[in-house]
């Protein structure tokens, strides 16, 4: 099929939908015919690999809920100098079973106002030291060749102050004024602040920023060095559009929209989560489809499911194609602390109840903190209330309360709230950085069995699983980020060390603590990917065990069914499970497993599949 007549294809299938949702938001008919005639030279643009991408894509849309997707992310420099250094470590992502990789922002940012890459100052341009962009379509081109896809982030709320726009918005001048929230006075802000939260209380109160030299507020939802995009404005969503599928003709995959609930201001609301969001994420779900349907949509929406899962749209009209499990990964941390995973199979629950269709990304630790947005009412019921038990959650981490082995630090703590985030890696978390510092054989034991079984926990979810870089090798806290002014103030780069090499050396030695890690999860891996009962879309569901500190959770698949014992205590316990259908083996160890009355290990679980 002719080029042109592929794109007319598919413009036609969308074409009534995309104009209705574009004029509801703008009513402006010129601007909408040049987004049409400029999707079209971005497809000509598009190199016959990633059209022929598409193509195959569109013939397998499911292609992604795979049961041998697993992820990786990782901050480019930290892990190897420069993008030209990731492609020299590919093969060691494929040792590591990782067919996803995500690439932390790369694009280009102020040195000293970076927000960790979040601060973009122009969407076409790669940080100097990290590469180029032509250095960006090598990588993705090896990563294709290898059946890697990647993932970068997309920043849609807001550009760094040094972004061109911003800059001649600081000259006053109009037209780029008007693609930002710029304010005369201080009584327009003043009426927004008293409806929207407060993202970093501490280390950037309010909503505004003003600027002295103009004699101006601006609008700034993070940090004062980010400009809320105005999406109000037709050339805003076009150009931003533009920078979308510019991006991803440089071979990037997955497109990561990040803080997509605060792309829509209005005044007398939270300025979160409004129905203009999801008409914009809609607007770009059907671009993509059009321009380049290979190209997945990432939510990254840090709410609870309630709010998370609109943002899937409907069955008939999709948005995102895949969301982050974030509520669900605070309350494996909770677990973790509590020994007591009622809330974990409450929440598993509602996930499992959703429709087969919707994909989450599940992961035990990221580049962010941990923020403890967990049901509190449920919680209140079994006698927890939310501010001690907030102070609770941080002091375990910090390894002040609860019998804790965890270390790692505090993030924006607000003394009068009583809020705080907590960073800090998984191996840090479950104990291996005490155990190693003292020394001592077997609490390391337990740290790593502790961390093996968070991970089988994981996999075993509905989902896409995400390692995230060092993991698999147990890397630990990395404190120096205290040396770096630039860093000193942001405890978040505690887990954001480099990439130890010379510990992934140990990765085949199974007498040593990297070599327990990476050679566990690469069976815990091999397993996933090769038992049905793992696929995205088999039925899942959780099983009572009357001991709060297991969980169980059963898959199953075209005629196979497994079942998942989890014990988060470090006292052996017994899952008082009665499943009576038939023998089970425990995939692990390959014995017999009769699955009532489970005695499970200390931080032990069992993968047992009905014969």
């Amino acid at each position: 099929m002719k080029a042109m007549d592929l794109f007319q294809k598919r413009m036609e299938t969308y074409h009534d939908e995309f104009r209705w949702l574009y004029m509801e938001l703008y009513e402006n008919d010129s601007m909408f015919a040049e987004l049409c005639d400029t999707m079209y030279r971005f497809y000509l643009e598009r190199s016959d690999a990633l059209k022929q991408m598409d193509l195959d894509r569109e013939k397998d849309p499911n292609w992604y809920k795979r049961n041998d997707m697993l992820g990786m992310m990782f901050y480019i420099d930290n892990f190897a100098e420069n993008m030209k250094g990731v492609e020299t470590k590919l093969d060691y992502i494929e040792q590591c079973n990782v067919n996803y990789i995500h690439l932390m922002p790369f694009l280009e940012t102020p040195k000293d106002r970076s927000d960790g890459g979040y601060a973009v100052s122009d969407f076409r341009k790669v940080q100097p030291k990290l590469g180029s962009m032509e250095d960006l379509e090598r990588l993705t081109d090896a990563c294709h060749k290898k059946g890697i896809c990647v993932c970068m982030d997309f920043v849609m709320n807001h550009t760094s102050e040094d972004h061109a726009w911003a800059k001649k918005a600081r000259e006053k001048d109009g037209e780029y004024m008007s693609r930002y929230f710029f304010f005369e006075n201080s009584y327009l802000p003043s009426l927004y602040e008293h409806t929207v939260p407060q993202v970093f209380p501490t280390t950037a109160p309010g909503n505004f920023t003003y600027l002295s030299d103009i004699d101006h507020f601006v609008m700034t939802t993070f940090y004062p060095y980010q400009w809320d995009l105005n999406y109000k404005n037709p050339r805003v969503f076009n150009e931003m559009m533009y920078h979308f599928l510019y991006l991803a003709n440089r071979g990037i995959d997955i497109v990561r929209l990040d803080a997509v609930p605060y792309i829509w201001k209005e005044i007398n609301t939270s300025c979160r989560n409004l129905p203009q969001v999801h008409t914009i994420v809609r607007l770009m779900r059907i671009i993509g489809e059009i321009v380049c349907p290979s190209v997945l949509l990432l939510g990254e929406v840090v709410m609870e499911p309630e709010k998370v899962t609109p943002y899937f749209g409907t069955v008939e009209k999709p948005e995102c194609h895949m969301l982050y499990n974030v509520t669900t990964m605070a309350t494996t941390w909770h677990t973790v602390a509590t020994r007591d995973a009622r809330l974990l199979k409450r929440q598993l629950d509602v996930v499992n109840s959703l429709p087969k269709e919707y994909v989450f990304l599940n992961y035990l630790r990221c580049h962010d903190d941990i923020g403890w947005g967990l049901d509190y009412a449920f919680l209140k019921e079994n006698g927890m209330e939310e501010r001690p038990h907030k102070q609770y959650l941080n002091d375990y981490f910090q390894g002040y309360a609860g019998a804790s082995v965890s270390r790692g630090e505090l993030y924006n703590a607000d003394p009068v709230t009583g809020d705080a985030r907590f960073c800090g890696t998984t191996a840090s978390m479950c104990g291996m950085e005490k155990a190693g510092s003292e020394k001592d054989d077997a609490a390391m034991e337990r740290a790593v069995r502790l961390d093996l079984m968070l991970h089988a926990y994981m996999f075993l979810q509905s989902g896409i699983p995400v390692l995230y870089s060092g993991d698999e090798i147990g890397a630990l806290n990395d404190y120096s980020y205290k040396e770096y002014p630039e860093k000193a103030a942001d405890s978040r780069y505690l887990h954001r060390g480099a990439m130890r090499w010379d510990l992934a050396e140990k990765r085949k030695d199974i007498t040593s603590v990297e070599g327990k890690l990476f050679q566990g999860l690469c069976l815990l891996e091999n397993i996933r990917k090769t038992e049905k009962a793992f696929m995205s879309d088999a039925d899942t569901w959780t099983i009572e065990t009357w001991e709060p500190a297991v969980l169980c959770m059963g898959r199953y698949y075209d005629g196979e069914k497994i079942i998942g014992l989890f014990n988060f205590s470090e006292q052996e316990k017994t899952a008082w499970i009665r499943e009576t259908d038939g023998s089970y083996s425990d995939l692990i160890s390959g014995d017999a497993v009769d699955p009532v009355d489970v005695l499970v290990p200390a931080y032990g679980f069992y993968y047992l599949k009905k014969k």
